[in-house]
């Protein structure tokens, strides 16, 4: 029977396509003649009973890819999303005809229906291109400080009023920038992510001379993270990276509300970058409340995890390492859901920690004429941390103790001293206003100690209060308006006493 109706199909086909031929006056007449020949053929086969036919398998764009934690922007951790599709579908059979199965018949003279290209855009397969791997964000700051009363000048050998972490605030400065980052991250593998963030914003010394240069670019970070594990929680990094001691110190400066680090924390790791070996772990409840905090616009450190430990060059941020001694630090930080003391404690979020590291640090020493690197001298310090995140008050303290290389002015050497110092600082965070939302906040903070990436490693004497305010009035500007009453050391071996005077200062950063 499958013979005959095989047979008699062959021949109405040999009857019909000479007529055809005949009659075809135009190619969409013989087009025509074809289909309706392909639908008879079609509608013989199914006439038999014949079970139904097979799908045809046809590749689909791959589910969203698994969101990751591996990120540093902002500070908060946020999401980014891996560039690694899925393993391709497994490609369809090849149809088979047979002269006795009438149920190849139909897929053997039917065109089946057509497959995405191997380098289609939904094709599971398709190499991800650099851009898909990769983003590029970035920030500016433009600062401005006007001195309104004090010593922005003073006699040769007399401090002036400066500061370490601001090169704009001297006596015939207007406009400067601070920052002009721009960071290349993304995940090149499941399990590796890499990050490379430089500053076009740098001052460097003119060689002939005094004055500086700038807009100068510099590396800041160039590391790679890789996960021992599918659910990132575990990492390994790998590179130049911020050193985990103190929790202001890592937080990023795009999110930090002041407009500069305090003293104290920072004097540890100036730059707060050096090349080396970080393993950082984060729990998953860990990570679900700062996701939560996140979310809510909070400004955190960034993903630095619940522990972390490494190990480091310890001569900061693009020194070489001068001596066969490594920088070993550890840090610790956890938060504490409030709930459970009341209903005014509701969604509140107090983390506390701490962090400690030993290192053997060479500063740069100038002896006659020439500027070269004295002896190693102990650099040890422990610090603790707590922040009760602004819903909407908050307060952020940080205070470490601990010593290391300072000039002595007696002696006119450096040696190993004492130090100490931190800061406590009060902030209140309004989601809505007419201006959008704004952060009013006031900070104290005192430091004693030295600066050991000054030249002779000069000791630093600060006393200051800040009262300032950060809007953003769309999501992509902030504008921070702070006054300061500062009495600070100048960071110089050739200078003596303290300076005093107030001033007011201001930023503009741009988020893109």
């Amino acid at each position: 029977m499958k013979r005959r109706l095989l047979a008699a199909l062959l021949v109405s086909s040999a009857l019909v396509l000479p007529a055809a031929s005949a009659r075809a006056q135009t190619v969409a007449e013989l087009q025509r003649q074809i289909n309706e020949l392909k639908a008879m053929i079609k509608a013989q086969a199914e006439s038999q009973a014949r079970g139904p036919r097979r799908a045809v398998p046809v590749a689909t764009r791959p589910a969203h890819a698994r969101a990751t934690d591996a990120g540093t922007f902002p500070a908060a951790g946020r999401p980014i999303e891996s560039a690694v599709g899925r393993p391709a579908a497994p490609a369809p059979v090849p149809h088979r005809f047979a002269l006795d199965e009438p149920d190849t018949w139909y897929d053997a003279l039917v065109p089946p229906a057509p497959q995405l290209l191997a380098d289609g855009p939904g094709h599971d397969a398709r190499p991800k291109t650099w851009f898909e791997r990769l983003s590029l964000r970035g920030y500016t700051q433009l600062r401005g400080n006007e001195f309104l009363s004090g010593d922005d000048t003073a006699p040769s050998g007399v401090s002036r009023l400066r500061s370490v972490h601001d090169s704009g605030i001297t006596d015939r400065n207007n406009f400067t920038f601070r920052r002009v980052r721009l960071v290349l991250q993304g995940d090149i593998h499941e399990r590796v992510f890499i990050y490379i963030q430089p500053d076009f914003a740098v001052n460097v010394s003119n060689q002939a001379g005094t004055e500086s240069r700038q807009h100068y670019t510099q590396l800041r970070d160039a590391y790679a993270d890789v996960f021992l594990d599918e659910e990132r929680r575990t990492k390994l990094r790998f590179g130049q990276q911020k050193v985990p001691f103190g929790w202001e110190n890592l937080q990023s400066s795009q999110n930090r509300l002041t407009l500069d680090r305090s003293d104290a924390i920072n004097s540890g790791v100036p730059g707060e970058r050096d090349i080396g070996i970080s393993f950082y772990y984060t729990p998953w409840h860990v990570q679900r409340i700062w996701d939560r905090l996140a979310a809510g616009g909070q400004k955190l450190f960034g993903n630095y995890g619940a522990f972390g430990v490494g190990i480091y060059n310890g001569q900061t941020i693009n020194r070489i390492e001068a001596n066969n001694d490594l920088m070993t630090v550890m840090m610790a930080t956890w938060p504490f859901e409030l709930d459970g003391l009341g209903e005014i404690f509701r969604g509140q979020v107090l983390e506390v920690g701490g962090s400690a590291y030993r290192n053997r640090f060479r500063p740069e020493a100038t002896f006659g004429s020439t500027t070269t690197l004295a002896q190693g001298y102990d650099d040890e310090r422990v610090g603790l941390h707590a922040i009760l995140y602004p819903q909407p008050f908050g307060l952020q303290a940080e205070w470490n103790w601990g010593r290391g290389p300072e000039y002595d002015p007696v002696t006119r050497s450096i040696q190993t001293k004492p130090l100490q110092g931190g800061y406590v600082q009060a902030m209140v965070k309004v989601d809505h206003s007419p201006v959008g939302p704004f952060m009013p906040y006031i900070r104290w903070q005192t430091y004693d100690g030295g600066w050991k990436v000054g030249n002779g490693a000069p000791r630093l004497d600060t006393d200051e209060v800040e009262l300032g305010i950060e809007f953003q009035p769309i999501k992509s500007v902030e504008l921070t308006l702070a006054y300061a009453t500062m009495r600070r050391r100048e960071a110089s071996i050739s200078r003596f006493g303290r300076a005093e005077g107030d001033l007011f200062r201001g930023q503009l950063q741009i988020n893109y």
